[in-house]
């Protein structure tokens, strides 16, 4: 990312003078590009909300096994109310097996890395909501983790979480269906994810703010899940250089798609956006840009990811559930879950 001021808090990441990459690509994306996703592809049955819901239950399962509750109890207890809360999504590991399944892996060899992406992201939630970070009372439909055990207790469970995603990938996904050096790649491709330069670097511009910062963080908090996840599972599957490339900038693109959909309707709930609530006045694109800016964003994004999809044309109707993917982020045409991932 090229970035032309520097934060003078550090002296190693640099501030977006007008939008991030992400954002701009999106931008000079034609909205026409729609039409030309293959005519099989479009006119497919696929039923996005069984395949999602199949895919949630299998997870969930697994996620139980994963995090079962031992010594010290409170810190396993407090890493389950947050990775097994009711009704969650599961975005992330759905997309991850997803697409691991279109270039060919199975099933079975995404799901620990799946499991492993839910943890890093509930670890990454359960920092955010902390007081001194984004101080969010509730999360997944219930209270936040350090409304409940205590902001010791949240940072102890969020510091667990991320190693035992990386632990879980190592030793449970089936050797004789992901060789080691895939696994390497993931693992790395995680810890980029969530790291300095990563969502962590979301965070930080999430708290000390400035000009133009909604675009950092948006593409950074979001887009970094959606393209981790989809790269993961490309990499499980073994998918070739131009192929991940394409996913990465394809999760990307979805990931912030989602979460500029998200501003919308929270500020269609919200019409005064800029009112008492001067703490988080600004942090979303709808605040600092506005609903007609962020409707045309929203477009250009699902255009570009399905940009992207359209060079995988080849795998057929393996490629479906990713344009699925795109269309709910932008539509939200039914619920998956009870509650917000």
């Amino acid at each position: 990312m090229v970035f032309s001021t520097v934060l003078t808090s550090s002296p190693q990441l640099y501030f977006p003078k007008t939008t991030s990459p992400i954002i701009q690509r999106a931008i000079r994306t034609c909205s026409a590009s729609f039409s030309t996703t293959p005519q099989r592809i479009s006119n497919s049955q696929f039923d996005l909300r069984t395949y999602w819901t199949t895919l949630i239950q299998e997870i969930n399962h697994k996620l139980d096994e994963a995090i079962p509750v031992q010594y010290p109890q409170q810190i396993y207890e407090a890493m389950r109310h947050s990775v097994l809360a009711k009704g969650v999504k599961r975005a992330p590991p759905v997309m991850c097996v997803a697409a691991c399944e279109l270039f060919g892996g199975h099933r079975l060899a995404a799901f620990p890395t799946a499991c492993a992406l839910e943890m890093v992201h509930a670890a990454s939630l359960i920092h955010d909501d902390l007081p001194c970070m984004d101080d969010d009372p509730s999360r997944r439909g219930q209270p936040s983790n350090h409304t409940i055990f205590g902001v010791d207790m949240a940072i102890l469970a969020g510091d667990a979480l991320f190693p035992l995603g990386f632990r879980h990938i190592v030793s449970h996904t089936p050797t004789d269906l992901v060789p080691e050096t895939r696994l390497l790649k993931v693992i790395a491709e995680i810890a980029r994810a969530v790291g300095s330069t990563g969502m962590a670097a979301g965070q930080f511009l999430d708290l000390e703010g400035g000009p133009n910062a909604v675009d950092f963080v948006q593409e950074k908090k979001y887009g970094e899940m959606g393209e981790c996840s989809a790269v993961c599972g490309a990499l499980l599957a073994g998918a070739s250089d131009e192929e991940i490339q394409r996913l990465r900038r394809y999760g990307r693109a979805v990931g912030v798609l989602y979460q500029v959909v998200d501003d919308m309707l929270e500020a269609k709930l919200d019409k005064d956006i800029n009112g008492d609530n001067k703490k988080n006045k600004g942090k979303s694109y709808v605040a600092a840009y506005g609903v007609e800016k962020a409707t045309e964003l929203a477009e250009d994004l699902r255009a570009q990811a399905k940009k992207e999809l359209d060079g995988l044309e080849k795998y057929g109707e393996k490629v479906v559930p990713l344009y699925s993917f795109v269309d709910y982020a932008a539509d939200r045409g039914f619920s998956v879950g009870d509650q917000a991932e």
